[in-house]
This record gives C-alpha cells, structure tokens and sequence, in this order.
C-alpha cells in the first residue's frame, strides 16, 4: 500500500512540474553572454501581464508570460518580457497591437519594430519584448539568437494569417498594420467601424492599415468572413447605414474592404478597389473519363483475360499430353499406364448377388 502511495504522489508531483514547465520556460537562463538576475516571474493571469489591455491580449488568445532581468559582466541590464499565445496568429495581432507607427522595422524573429531601447519582436506563437539600459550594435544580433532559443509552435500554430497579402503596398504608413480579431482590439485601435457594423459572431479577421494620400490620410480596413455569403450579408448592412457612415464599402468573394477618411477623393476609390480576393482552387478529381472508369475498356479487359487463360491453358494441355507420349513410349507399361494382363476392378453394384450357401 505505501507503495502505491508513493507512486501516486510520485506521479502528481511529475504532472505538477511539467504544468509548471509547460506555463513558464520561455525565455532560456542566458543567451549571448545575458545572464539570467534572479527568478523569473511567470503568470498565467492575463491581468498581470498587462493590466491596461487584458480583454485584448485574452482575444489573442493569450496563454501564459514570463519576465526575465539579465546582465552582463560589464554591469549593462536588459529585461524581457515574453508573452505566449494559442497559435503564431494571436502572437501576430499582439505585436501589430503593441507595435507603434513611429517604431523602425527591423529583422528579428518573424517581424520586429524597434523604438530607442525597446524592441519587440514575435517567433512563432511567443511576443517578446526586450527593453536594453543601453543600445549597442550588437543589441540586434544578440536578440536574434534569444528568438532562436524560444520554444517553436507545433503543426499549425506556427501558420500566419494570410490577410495580410491584401494589403496595397503604395502609399502605406509603415508599421501602421494592425490584426484584429475582436470587439476589445476594434475599440482600442480606434478605427473607425464599430463591433455592430463588423458583428464579430460570425468570427471574422480584420486587418486595417493607414495610407497617406494628397487629399487627406485613409485607412483599409479589410474584413474576411468564413464564406462569401455573410460578406455579402455584411457588406448590406455598411451601405444601408448611408452616406453620413463616412465609409466606401466594396466586397470581393469572402472579404469586406472598407475605406474611411477622406472619402471624397479619387485616392480613396483606387485604393478601395485595390483589394482583390483571388480563389485557389485545387483539382483533386479528373474531368475526364480514364481508362479504367470506363464500362467498355472493362469488358475488353475481361475478354482478353479470358483469352489469355485459354491459350494457357491449351499450352499446357500440348505441353502435358505430349509429355505423357513421349515417356509411354520410353518406359512402356511402367508410365502412365498397366500392364495388358491387369484388368480393372469391377463392383457390379447393379446386378444381383447370389447368397452364399
């Protein structure tokens, strides 16, 4: 019985630990000469991990955070504050969320955006943002090897979302790019729509982008529906709202753009007809009749079959009784036959027996 005890208890503390493990370690104890300044603060609680926005990063589909404090030898301080997400699509609309237009592109990870001393940058399904004391040019290579320490996604959780191949590169606001994918980001970016216009049960993807223009600045806003029914569904519901919506609304298969701003101008009519949704469909049926799907092409396999048997079987009926003729006339009366004086047993089962006296 202690035994047993033991090894229950055994295994409720391995399933403690690897919870544990599986809710924090996702920044490594030191990388490029950074060394990890005492215990990392780990939190499942989306409040703690952002206090201002936890409804937002909850829509992301937020999981779990982890704050590191590293130093150097030489005294230099550096704090990293990792966020982790169901799948590379939350961490993606968390960084466009965070990232600010005025921050400078750089190559990080899958994307990163940099502001004086703070870089943020997402892998995967993992957003980590590092804030250095000081600046180096050896601040970006070192961050480089941190993203490629971070635990990767499995299967399709490291897949992006492919809106973003719609935006119009001319005239876009760099860094401007924000991924939405609920009523509490919708607000907080201030776009101009409204969860009610967008109706956010239908679970769609937003993605909207600010664009300069001569007669004024514009924003897309690209919205994709499951199928192109309810965009067109939803695209009625835009132009029933009227002129005084202040929008231009157009919808191309399952996506709704949406122009706002300086509407008037020939600039927002282009760039509203920009975005063009374009089907991959892939064959995976013939649209011919094969070979072998055909009735007829059947029947003449079927004959032929049984012609083939035939001659087989002819040849082997030459083969065999001229085998058979060739050793009878060798080995007389000792192959494939008896001896003349050797008749065959009879039963006479017809005729009548006569009893035995």
């Amino acid at each position: 019985m202690k035994r047993i005890l033991v090894g229950i208890l055994f295994c409720l503390l391995a399933a403690g630990l690897a919870v544990a493990a599986d809710q924090g370690g996702i920044l490594p104890r030191s990388f490029a000469g950074w060394t990890e300044s005492g215990a990392p603060q780990t939190t499942t609680n989306v409040a703690q991990a952002d206090a201002a926005y936890p409804a937002v990063l909850r829509e992301y589909g937020f999981t779990g955070a982890e704050t590191v404090t590293y130093t150097r030898a030489d005294g230099r301080k550096l704090t990293v504050k990792a966020a982790r997400f169901n799948d590379a699509t939350g961490a993606y609309g968390a960084f466009t969320f965070y990232r600010q237009p005025a921050m400078r592109t750089e190559q990080i990870g899958t994307k990163a955006a940099s502001a004086n001393e703070r870089i943020l940058f997402f892998r995967d399904n993992v957003l980590v943002d590092a804030s250095f004391d000081r600046v180096t040019g050896m601040s970006a290579a070192e961050l480089r090897e941190l993203a490629s320490l971070l635990p990767a996604a499995k299967g399709s959780a490291s897949n992006l979302p492919t809106l973003p191949q719609y935006l119009p590169k001319p005239d876009a606001v760099e860094n401007s790019a924000k991924y939405i994918l609920g009523p509490q980001a919708l607000l907080a970016t201030r776009s101009g729509l409204t969860s009610e216009q967008i109706d956010f049960s239908h679970d769609p993807e937003i993605l909207l982008q600010d664009y300069s223009s001569p007669s004024g600045p514009l924003t897309l806003t690209i919205i994709q529906y499951p199928t192109p029914q309810i965009a067109g569904e939803r695209l009625r519901a835009l132009q029933t709202a009227g002129p005084s919506s202040n929008l231009l609304a157009r919808r191309s298969g399952p996506l709704v753009d949406v122009v706002t701003g300086t509407i008037g101008s020939s600039e927002a009519k282009q760039l509203l007809d920009s975005v063009n949704w374009e089907a991959e469909v892939t064959w995976n049926e013939p649209t011919y009749l094969s070979k072998r799907d055909n009735i007829g092409n059947l029947i003449l396999g079927i004959f032929a079959l049984i012609g083939v048997i035939l001659l087989i079987t002819f040849i082997f009926g030459v083969f065999y009784g001229g085998i058979r003729m060739v050793l009878k006339s060798m080995f007389p009366d000792r192959a494939f036959g008896r001896p003349p004086g050797v008749e065959i047993i009879q039963l006479h089962l017809g005729e009548e027996s006569t009893p035995n006296k």
